[in-house]
């Protein structure tokens, strides 16, 4: 296989629909404290071309994040990358000669690389990881995913993560279709909630860092009232700062009725695609319905951008009622989307006892 990775200034990264693959999300991530590098990878077609048979390279940017968890520990962590996807039977080896062309541009206190992969999960494609009603049951045991992802490797180094960050189930909307198709494809009642919170009066409008502090009021109302993580106004106000950048636009979307804000999400577009980033509701009004005409906008703004998809960011793997993802899992499948299942975050260690201490942590935490 030939790899071959040359470090890349971040501000000469392309576009790209993979927005944590962006120079966008690396200025985001380095007011975060962490700090970002940027990488071109060259790949030989035969890797990556299913029949390899056609000759010649393949080139693409990499985003690589550099968090520190201690003054003298750090790993590298690569958001939704890489780009580039091999062969199945090549995923491992793949991963493995990446890990090592770029080692040597990573600080020496680096205990391992952190690959959130946006690649399609290798057993999402298995009838036998079905039930009878259709809903995927998830990929088998961690050990078992590794025998197979580490097939063909030389050092057989890659471990499942202990956890995931990113997203790893999603609903992707299918933007070429008129507006006509997109609302009949949608689930009856969410076709009918669109249509009734727009009749009852709500308006949704793009705003931006002005609407902060209005953004941030519904958003902590959310989390308390779902058990949701919740982020720092200072994490948003990064957000927000770098939102009109070449190659991406980030608009703060708020659902009003009768000058009272009852609804709100970030909508990214990053190259083609939507990104339906982040949502806030106020448990008043619900009736009106405000989050439905949100998310109809949205889509709309996202397709009149020339974007061919939208991204609804984060949902269940399946229909399992006791999943604490449920019920957005069955708000965002009404629209309509095809779900799609990704690899989740992988570790290639690069000093295995570093690595053990901080998994260890990681752990307990």
């Amino acid at each position: 296989m030939i790899l071959q990775a040359e470090q890349k200034p971040i501000e000469e990264m392309r576009s790209t629909n993979i927005l944590p693959q962006t120079s966008y999300w690396a200025r985001v991530k380095y007011r975060q404290g962490l700090t970002p590098g940027g990488f071109q990878v060259k790949a030989s077609s035969e890797v990556l071309s299913p029949d390899g048979g056609v000759a010649g390279s393949v080139e693409e940017d990499l985003l690589v994040l550099i968090q520190y968890v201690s003054d003298t520990q750090c790993f590298a962590y690569v958001p939704y990358g890489p780009k580039l996807e091999p062969v199945f039977e090549n995923h491992g080896v793949f991963l493995e000669e990446l890990s090592e062309v770029i080692r040597p541009h990573l600080p020496p206190n680096c205990a391992h690389i952190r690959y959130d992969l946006l690649w399609e999960n290798q057993w999402a494609s298995e009838e036998e990881h079905y039930d009878e009603a259709g809903n995927w049951l998830g990929p088998p045991p961690g050990h078992t995913q590794e025998f197979r992802l580490n097939f063909n490797t030389q050092n057989w180094n890659l471990r499942k993560s202990p956890g995931d960050l990113l997203p790893k189930n999603t609903f992707f909307l299918d933007l070429k279709q008129t507006e006509e198709q997109l609302l009949a494809n949608m689930r009856p009642n969410t076709r009918y909630n669109v249509r009734r919170s727009l009749w009852r009066g709500i308006e949704v409008k793009a705003h931006g860092i002005e609407m902060l502090d209005t953004w941030y009021a519904l958003y902590q109302e959310t989390a308390l009232r779902q058990g949701m993580v919740l982020h720092p106004k200072a994490y948003f106000e990064q957000v927000l700062a770098e939102r009109n950048q070449p190659g991406v636009e980030v608009k703060l979307l708020m659902a009003e009725y009768a000058g009272q804000y009852l609804a709100s999400m970030l909508l990214v577009l990053s190259g083609q695609r939507g990104v339906y980033l982040f949502g806030a509701s106020s448990g008043a009004r619900r009736e009106l319905m405000p989050s439905y005409a949100l998310q109809w906008e949205a889509i709309r703004l996202a397709k009149a951008h020339g974007c061919v998809e939208y991204d609804l960011f984060g949902c269940a793997p399946n229909l399992d009622p006791s999943h604490p993802l449920h019920g957005v899992h069955l708000y965002k499948k009404g629209f309509g989307g095809q779900l799609f299942h990704r690899m989740g975050c992988w570790d290639y260690p690069l000093d295995l006892e570093r690595y053990e201490l901080l998994k260890a942590q990681e752990l307990q935490s």
